[in-house]
């Protein structure tokens, strides 16, 4: 399936005035980014040239005040309407790009949020939530986090939660998700599933990180593997450059084959120590999560030289060039394949909040 990737000197087309001719072409979307919510954030992904980008809206909140992030959200979507776009279907990724505005994927590190109650799920999708993450890091009602000293898998309410995310159409991400809770996700999903943001364990062994076994069962699947280019998960840290980001994205090319290949940054562009320390205790406000050096490694990072911030993603593009990526395989890594993996998982049209239940988590059936 997969071909292997070197890292072969640039041709013509490595020429930065060519990758920047083909970025600004190419349907670009980045499965993840975290960032500080802001205009100066919105307009540095409109000068990156995004097509489209999963923007996280919720990790730790309940309900309540994850419905409030989304409301802040409508109303970016009003005050920004030069710039960006709600994203609720394929077409309007496609609508994004002939505006010239950033589409904008709503999309949640946890699915705390939902609480006890399945229904909340189609409400959630009738607002523009397109991605949910089952757990993130640590243990909650459908499963164990990467970080769990034990994972027993995925629970039964877990097993009702994908079911209900398939029917509405929310895309499965397991990115954060516990090694035996991730495999039993993707054998009960019936429609592919997705790391959104990973890097290779084979050339970093860190809990995050995923084996090319594990990478290699979401693309059998038909799903797709988004390479992050976070520092702590890269082999080199905080001395990484955008060629180490492009050399592990070559891996999981290498491993999944260039059509389950694809890029989700998890850029925290605007966030201080304070949010990232909140990220990662439990539930924000718990025990640290994982090792006792993480919280500051991850305080302290540096993210990669060449694409410091969101505004320099166009390196990433002119780096695989450079590295002789051939045309296709830039076209699929940078946004085709996610956009394969939307139509699949996708309606052709917004959810709406209401419809059958197969269970009664929470959620009042017929009869």
């Amino acid at each position: 399936m997969a071909t292997d990737v070197g890292s072969t000197a640039a041709g013509p087309a490595g020429h930065p005035a060519d990758a920047l001719a083909l970025h600004e072409d190419c349907l670009v979307v980045d499965g993840l980014q975290i960032a500080r919510w802001e205009a100066s954030v919105f307009r540095d992904m409109h000068a990156a040239g995004l097509t489209a980008a999963t923007c996280t809206c919720s990790v730790w909140e309940g309900f309540r005040d994850t419905m409030t992030n989304i409301a802040a959200f409508q109303g970016w979507f009003l005050e920004h309407e030069d710039i960006i776009r709600p994203v609720r279907t394929v077409a309007d990724i496609h609508a994004a790009k002939a505006e010239g505005r950033v589409g904008i994927v709503l999309g949640f590190q946890n699915i705390h949020s939902i609480e006890d109650r399945l229904d909340y799920l189609a409400l959630y999708k009738a607002l523009g939530v397109g991605v949910i993450q089952l757990t993130y890091n640590t243990q909650n009602l459908v499963g164990a986090g990467c970080y769990e000293s034990r994972d027993g898998g995925l629970t039964d309410f877990g097993r009702d939660a994908v079911a209900e995310m398939n029917r509405v159409g929310i895309v499965v991400d397991l990115s954060h998700v516990g090694a035996n809770t991730a495999r039993e996700a993707i054998e009960a999903s019936t429609r592919p599933v997705v790391y959104s943001h990973t890097a290779p364990a084979a050339l970093h062994p860190h809990p995050r990180n995923k084996t090319d076994e594990d990478m290699r069962r979401v693309a059998d699947g038909g799903g797709v593997v988004g390479v992050t280019l976070f520092p702590p998960f890269l082999a080199a840290g905080n001395d990484a450059t955008v060629g180490d980001y492009v050399a592990a994205v070559e891996h999981v090319v290498n491993v999944v084959g260039e059509d389950h290949a694809c890029i989700g940054t998890d850029f925290i562009d605007g966030h201080d120590s304070t949010y990232l320390s909140w990220l990662n205790h439990d539930k924000g406000d718990g025990r640290p999560i994982g090792d006792p050096n993480l919280i500051d490694a991850l305080v302290n990072v540096r993210m990669p030289r060449g694409i410091e911030r969101i505004g320099a993603w166009p390196n990433i593009t002119r780096t695989m060039l450079e590295r002789g990526w051939p045309e296709e395989r830039v076209r699929k890594v940078l946004g085709g394949n996610w956009l394969r993996l939307f139509e699949d998982v996708w309606p052709a049209s917004p959810a709406r909040a209401d419809g059958p239940s197969t269970t009664d988590h929470g959620v009042k059936t017929d009869g």
